[in-house]
């Protein structure tokens, strides 16, 4: 998901964070061979034998492939295979969603979170209902509440003699996708999405809170646990044990359904570095009004009513404090660098309301998206979009339509900053190679392919631009589906490779090595490498 000119509102936190092994292997110089053409000097078919050629692998072997080369400039079709199957997109969902938000929203558009007074303020009493009403902000921190209620306290307000009132109703009480997975309710990149949330770090992964775990003193000591945000929100039901030094851990931190327990059980072996765990909270818009809620006591403002969620501020309300988030054009660094789900279904659910009037649905947004597209000129009739995120297995593109997509929005005022945003191929720096940030190295294509990842169990995609070796800027997409094998994106690596080093008059085939096989220890479905929290994609 390049970095756009100039600082970024808030400091970008660059530090990896791990403490699980991946689910997938990183594609890295490494694991993969990059060799010169297959079998001869050059390819006689030219780029279809080439791209052909690794689509011949036998990890392809009863899967699906759709693919599709053009020309950036022209829009001419250099290669396609199956360029009409509709395949699940997983994260290249993301495309969509982002370049329909620059467009119906704009580069400039802020989300808003703001205080509001139903009744007077007399001696530094409010005689009435404090609410606390947002707009769908992803990236809200509890530094962010803190500041509100900081200015709450600076307005004379010492004491409210009513309810605190949380206004989630810009956006609908749906809060889960469609077809999203049972099994992650628990994972930060399956939170819970509402117009009022909080989000534990500057990576904004709103909707949950950082467990972390520190080992006991000796073996059989209980770990010291703690959470951030510091909230009693959530309650900690620590089960776990310190193991020997040296030892195996078997952590695991987990939320109960439909509660805020949050269990820690297993081991972590004495001496060992702290383990970090993101965990999404049950009703997100409960978390951002005790976080609040605490905030004001810290500032001396109390609040003799109880906090009340889902109720609309009356027309009437005064606005006490606001706060705005970064523009759009920036928060789509942490939103595509990283491929973070919840930045994507809180501006679906935006666009929704902003298109209909209506409480912000996936309905009305995903609608929204489509008719952007049509507008671009992109056959939205082709395309089935449920979420903004891709992480719903009835999301159904093919590459025609991704790369149909990439050519259109070149033309469009804000490209600049969308295609800044795409992860950048072996960039080390998080926030500008993202999820290819150890992908591709020592190949032309380093530094110089940008593109969206996307995976899940049996579905991997990659596209994006790449130059290849006469600086003719090339737009691919290729997405694979129900293969059996560990991962196929050393296939997708190879694809962009095999363009970035060939001529408008040659191409020849980079064939991959076979990367190793996961234990079955360390699988938990192909999912985007970023989700994991990784020291390296």
């Amino acid at each position: 998901m390049s970095r756009p000119d100039g600082p970024l509102p808030r400091p970008f936190r660059t530090a990896a964070r791990r403490w699980v092994l991946p689910a997938v292997v990183a594609v890295t110089a490494a694991t993969l061979s990059w060799g010169g053409p297959a079998g001869a000097d050059s390819d006689p078919s030219g780029l279809t034998g080439a791209i052909d050629t690794i689509l011949g692998d036998p990890r392809t072997e009863g899967g699906a492939a759709s693919v599709v080369v053009a020309d950036a400039r022209t829009g001419e079709t250099l290669y396609q295979h199956d360029p009409t199957g509709r395949l699940t997109p997983a994260s290249n969902t993301k495309l969509a969603t982002s370049a329909a938000a620059m467009g119906l929203l704009g580069p400039g558009y802020t989300f808003t979170t703001d205080v509001l007074a139903d009744g007077r303020v007399r001696g530094g009493e409010l005689r009435g209902d404090l609410y606390l009403r947002g707009t769908g902000d992803p990236t809200t921190l509890a530094a962010d509440y803190d500041e509100l209620a900081a200015r709450v306290a600076a307005a004379g307000v010492r004491k409210v003699d009513g309810r605190l009132v949380a206004d989630d109703t810009r956006f609908d009480h749906q809060r889960i996708g469609d077809t999203w997975g049972g099994d992650d309710e628990s994972s930060y990149y399956a939170a819970q999405i509402s117009a009022l949330t909080v989000a534990p770090d500057t990576d904004y992964d709103s909707g949950t809170v950082i467990v972390e775990v520190k080992p006991g003193a000796r073996a059989g000591d209980r770990p010291v646990v703690s959470v951030t945000p510091k909230t009693s929100y959530v309650r900690l039901d620590v089960r776990a044990r310190t193991g020997a030094a040296g030892g195996d851990g078997t952590l695991a931190v987990e939320r109960q359904h439909g509660t805020n327990t949050i269990t820690v059980s297993g081991t972590v072996p004495a001496g060992a570095d702290p383990a970090q765990e993101w965990v999404t909270v049950w009703e997100p818009t409960g978390y951002a009004a005790s976080v609040f809620r605490a905030a004001l006591a810290a500032h001396g403002v109390r609040v003799t009513g109880a906090t009340r969620l889902g109720r609309a501020a009356p027309a009437g309300a005064k606005a006490l404090a606001t706060h705005r988030s970064m523009p759009l054009k920036d928060l789509l660094v942490p939103f595509m660098k990283l491929s973070n789900n919840m930045h994507a279904e809180s501006l679906i659910k935006a666009m929704g309301y902003k298109a209909t009037g209506r409480p912000g649905s996936w309905g009305d947004g995903t609608a929204a998206v489509a008719g952007y597209l049509k507008g671009v000129g992109v056959d939205a009739t082709k395309i089935r979009q449920v979420d903004g995120s891709g992480l719903s297995r009835k999301d159904n593109f093919a590459a025609r339509q991704i790369a149909d997509l990439l050519l259109k929005v070149r033309s469009e005022p804000w490209f600049a900053d969308w295609y800044a945003s795409l992860p950048v191929a072996c960039d080390p720096a998080r926030f500008v190679g993202g999820t290819l940030r150890s992908r591709m190295c020592g190949t032309p294509a380093a530094l110089n392919a940008r593109g969206k990842t996307g995976s899940l169990t049996g579905a991997s995609a990659l596209s994006g631009y790449v130059k290849d070796a006469d600086g003719r800027e090339l737009v691919y997409s290729v997405v694979q589906n129900n293969y059996l094998v560990d991962s196929v994106k050393p296939l997708e690596d190879a694809i962009v490779v095999t363009l970035a080093k060939s001529t408008a008059k040659e191409a020849s085939a980079v064939l991959p090595k076979s990367t190793r096989a996961v234990p079955a220890a360390e699988r938990d479905g192909d999912l985007e490498c970023s989700w994991r929290k990784p020291a390296t994609c």
